[in-house]
Parts: structure tokens; C-alpha cells; sequence
């Protein structure tokens, strides 16, 4: 089944990318290495029903179901996984993705989180 992926609104992605830019300036403050690829968690709100059907396709995303949750106020969380690097290229494409799957599948995007990756041996 071949998809078709929605246009992203450059103003939607230009939203997304002034909150992504916080993530990376705490990410560097901490000494991340960006290029490093690690695991990036990104989460959606919605429905159950609507969870199924992103995970129909996630993997032509790139992502695998990481876990599901219900928040303190009742909203239905799904967290998704990627291996990807953090530097800006990467997170964009990975925002891109998310706000697609955002308009193809009736959930809301909720931003996306990993640890840093400094080389440090914890």
C-alpha cells in the first residue's frame, strides 16, 4: 500500500521548529553530540481507534510503538520511536513526519524527547 503525504504547512512547521529549537539548546547545554544517533520518542493525543490506524503505517514512517498511556487528564497518549541524530536536518524531517501523520490520521502531535548523547560512560 503506497501512501500519499499530505503538504505540511510551512507555518505549522515553522511553530513546531521554535519549539524544537528549545529541546536542541538544552540538549547542547548538556553537551549533546546532535550527529549521534540514538532512540528519539515523539508522542500523539487521540483515540485508540485513531492510534491503530498510525500504527498501520508507522513503519513506512520509520517508527515502532514504544508505549500507550492515559494522562492525568483522561487523554489518550501514544509514544512512537525512531533511531535518528538530533541535529537540526534530522529533527525537522522527524517533525515533518509527525505533523503528517498529525493530518493523515485525526491525532494530535505532542512533541518529541530523547536523552543526550555526550559520549560520557554512565
Amino acid at each position: 500500500m503506497s501512501l500519499k503525504f499530505p503538504q505540511v504547512d510551512p507555518a505549522r512547521l515553522e511553530a513546531e521548529w521554535d519549539a524544537d529549537k528549545d529541546v536542541l539548546v538544552q540538549l547542547a547545554a548538556n553537551g549533546d553530540r546532535a550527529k549521534q544517533p540514538r532512540p528519539v520518542d515523539v508522542s500523539f493525543r487521540g483515540t485508540e481507534e485513531n492510534f491503530e490506524r498510525v500504527l498501520n503505517v508507522a513503519s513506512q514512517f520509520g517508527f515502532v510503538e514504544l508505549d500507550r498511556e492515559v494522562g492525568e487528564d483522561g487523554e489518550h497518549y501514544l509514544f512512537l520511536e525512531c533511531e535518528s541524530a538530533v541535529d537540526e536536518d534530522s529533527i525537522r524531517a522527524i517533525t515533518r513526519k509527525c505533523i503528517q501523520i498529525e493530518m493523515m490520521f485525526d491525532v494530535e502531535y505532542d512533541g518529541w524527547g530523547c536523552e543526550a548523547q555526550t559520549g560520557a560512560v554512565h
